[in-house]
């Protein structure tokens, strides 16, 4: 099911379309289970060795996850950036708004999901930056904004500004028709100096209010995280955004301005491409790298739980030696398939001492880690098999204590709101449910 993230529905009622999914899968999980297992191999999913790590003497840690970072992923870390931790949609779109209007050269966004909320006056503010004489740039996803109104696109284009469609979803003279793979990136970067990313789209459900008798999750309240980042690792941002648009054949636009050499803070950090096309899913490596070398803590926050074998044993690895793992998971979700497909791993987890919580009262969509108070990201990449092989991603990797503490803040926030997973009562749960695990992890690598 390519590209599930959102797949919000008008009126806040399942789609015809998206009840008709979800039943074929049940099908196909009964019907060619035996046919499916071989498809992971199909996808190519690497395998990232970390045997020889070890955890870092602790005077050297950061160090440590630094060297090892750069040499898995093949990314540079910029020092003398300032980071800001954004918590949820309307503080993120805030930050945006003021990037945004500050914006005197360029503006560049990419989003899975490009459907502004009134309450949101996004696209009234590029227009009016493009009056400006600033350069915008638009990139939004086929299948992620299929459900989208098209007014938005035309009134940037007859704006001026350039607006690039990801993998359409019709045959198309400007790249290959490709309905699988996805680009599930959101970014913000004005005048390659300040960066806006995490799991935040463009949507109107980020506006809802928390209702604990509310259980349909497009009318829910969404629990989701960004980065604001000022500083010298904007550059790298950019120009991940134009390899994206030269990769899809876009229309030739200017080279963005040149990123300032000031020093706007004390962070370092990589931007990260998770972008499978190249076989080399590098936020998956890095993750697992940290993993491997963590000393005393693991904390995991995902709004989807489809975790691959190697991810799988990385965690119970991690808590077998004493590191405390935890992972908090949506509770509700726009899939209850990859809800389902997540839950058939929880008990081999619990088993090895990993703790695991589901969030409540919100549909939890952030895609965080802290480990050992020293490393963070904050990204659009998934725990799951569609983060890794198909979808094209993008993450902030930080190295900032002070930012690590933050995000640990927040993590405590999502456990007070979560309910943890007993291991006595998860092993006694009714027959049909673990059927339904059963077939929803028969399919895992298609969700």
């Amino acid at each position: 099911m390519a590209g599930r993230d959102h797949r919000r529905r008008r009126g806040g009622t399942a789609a015809p379309h998206a009840r008709l999914g979800c039943a074929l899968l049940r099908l196909l999980a009964l019907l060619v289970a035996p046919l499916v297992a071989p498809l992971a191999g199909c996808a190519t999913l690497p395998h990232v060795d970390t045997s020889g790590l070890a955890a870092a003497d602790p005077a050297g840690e950061a160090q440590a996850l630094r060297r090892e970072g750069e040499r898995v992923a093949g990314e540079h870390f910029y020092a003398g950036n300032s980071v800001r931790l954004l918590a949820n949609g309307e503080p993120t779109y805030a930050a945006m708004t003021e990037a945004i209007l500050s914006a005197r050269h360029r503006i560049d966004i990419e989003s899975y999901e490009f459907d502004p909320d009134p309450k949101w006056r996004l696209v009234d503010l590029l227009v009016k930056k493009r009056a400006e004489g600033v350069v915008v740039n638009v990139v939004y996803d086929a299948w992620g904004s299929q459900d989208a109104p098209s007014a938005p696109f035309d009134r940037l284009r007859a704006a001026g500004a350039s607006v690039l469609e990801y993998n359409p979803l019709r045959p198309s003279a400007r790249v290959a028709l490709d309905l699988n793979r996805r680009d599930h990136r959101k970014l913000l970067v004005v005048d390659a100096r300040v960066v806006i990313t995490g799991g935040v789209n463009i949507s109107p459900v980020y506006f809802n209010h928390p209702n604990p008798a509310q259980t349909d999750p497009d009318r829910m309240a969404w629990r989701d995280t960004d980065v604001r980042i000022e500083g010298p690792v904007a550059a790298r941002f950019e120009e991940l955004f134009m390899e994206e648009w030269r990769g899809q054949n876009g229309p030739p636009i200017p080279p963005p301005p040149s990123t300032p050499g000031a020093t706007y803070g004390n962070a370092t950090v990589a931007a990260v491409d998770g972008a499978p096309v190249r076989d080399h899913p590098q936020i998956y490596e890095a993750l697992l790298v940290a993993i491997a070398m963590a000393r005393h803590s693991v904390h995991l926050t995902t709004g989807f739980f489809v975790p691959t074998p190697q991810l799988v044993h990385a965690l119970e690895r991690a808590a077998r030696r004493g590191v405390d793992v935890a992972v908090v998971v949506p509770a509700h979700s726009t899939s209850t398939f990859a809800i389902e497909a997540g839950r058939a791993y929880y008990e081999d987890l619990m088993d090895a001492g990993v703790r695991i919580y589901e969030r409540q009262g919100a549909v939890l969509h952030a895609k965080t880690a802290v480990i050992d108070g020293l490393w963070s990201t904050v990204g659009s990449s998934n725990l799951d098999w569609r983060s890794v092989v198909f979808n094209n991603e993008l993450s902030a990797i930080i190295l900032d204590a002070g930012f690590a503490q933050r995000l640990e803040a927040m993590f405590d926030y999502d456990l007070a709101h979560s309910t943890r997973v007993d291991p006595k009562a998860w092993a006694g749960r009714p027959l049909y449910e673990k059927l339904q695990e059963w077939q929803a992890r028969a399919v895992e690598v298609l969700l």
